[in-house]
């Protein structure tokens, strides 16, 4: 296949808002030993990425600067070692950065076949939610058919994937959002909703539960709702953080609570796991939710799409927290 020698990404000239993401041409990547060279049609608009331009993400060194965690497209070159994937597959991966491009290296290991019926960009809103929510609600919560979780930013791309696949496995569901809009769709998802700007999200939990509580917590939000997160858990309960959106230090912490309850407070960032673990979280996926997106279930709400250009505008937007669902960058 014949390849273009330049391409254009969307690079982070300096740590500040939405106008540091800046176009530039530059040459293509390679595929390394153990990766595919994916020609990117589309790629997802996610949180890490606007932290990442902030410079608020925890960047280890070795880490692609180039935003972008999730793509669709097709693959166009093979690395050394690579059997799985032939030239012209159409694939979605979760990357390890540089999505934000026409070309995109990714570990073979994360890269998954589009199931039948998805478009470019449908597919390109799939890999970084869903190995998050597969990884911490499922995984690191242990989350399973017949129990109840609350999910904080109900309406965010990793809150409706969550609802979708609570839906989809049996599993009772709570969600919180600020607005009757996004309560709305919360219902829609087969969540019950819960307006935090209105409601004690705890006190809700415990009227709904009869004080049984839920036995995982999905939270984004952190240090502001560490105490009341603690009170709504089940007895034995999991608090799964994936974010700080509410400051990332707790005060005041309640540890006799947490003793009470034998709860378990964990957490993750999904780029931080080793190939090996990211793989791993793809073969999962693969056997149990790709079925469900085969038969047009589970799919992603998509908010809005903007041309690769324009990232800068789809930061913003996404900042502004008004979406439902995900936003994504049409490439090509």
């Amino acid at each position: 296949m014949s390849l273009p020698n330049e391409m254009t990404r969307i690079e982070i000239t300096e740590p500040g808002g939405p106008e540091v993401l800046q176009p530039k041409r530059v040459p293509l990547p390679v595929a390394a030993a153990g990766e595919v060279l994916i020609r990117v049609h589309a790629a997802g608009i996610n949180r890490p990425d606007a932290l990442q331009r902030a410079g608020k993400y925890p960047m280890k060194p070795g880490m692609n600067p180039i935003p972008g965690l999730e793509v669709s497209g097709e693959v166009v070159a093979l690395g050394e070692g690579v059997k799985q994937f032939a030239i012209g597959d159409r694939v979605c991966a979760l990357t390890n950065g540089g999505g934000y491009a026409e070309y995109c290296a990714v570990p073979a290991g994360q890269t998954l076949p589009i199931p039948d019926g998805l478009d470019w960009v449908h597919a390109a809103a799939i890999p970084e939610t869903f190995f998050t929510v597969w990884a911490n609600l499922f995984g690191l919560g242990g989350a399973s058919r017949g129990q109840r979780v609350l999910i904080h930013g109900g309406t965010s791309g990793i809150g409706t994937t969550a609802l979708m696949l609570c839906r989809e496995f049996g599993i009772e569901a709570f969600a919180t959002a600020g607005s009757a809009d996004k309560c709305a769709a919360i219902r829609e998802l087969g969540g019950e909703a819960i307006n935090y700007r209105d409601e004690d999200f705890a006190a809700v939990i415990a009227e709904k539960t009869s004080n049984q509580g839920v036995n995982v917590i999905l939270d984004i939000m952190g240090g502001s709702y560490f105490n009341s997160n603690v009170s709504a858990l089940a007895m034995d309960g999991r608090l799964v953080m994936l974010g700080f959106l509410g400051g990332a230090r707790a005060n005041d912490i309640d540890l006799l609570a947490i003793l009470g309850k034998r709860a378990v407070v964990t957490g993750s960032l999904l780029r931080a796991r080793t190939a090996a673990e990211k793989a791993e979280i793809a073969a999962q996926l693969r056997e149990h939710v790709w079925p469900a997106l085969a038969a047009g279930h589970c799919l992603p709400m998509i908010h809005k799409v903007y041309p690769l250009s324009d990232a800068a505008k789809a930061h913003a937007h996404m900042e502004s927290g008004d979406h439902i669902g995900k936003i994504v960058l049409q490439v090509s």
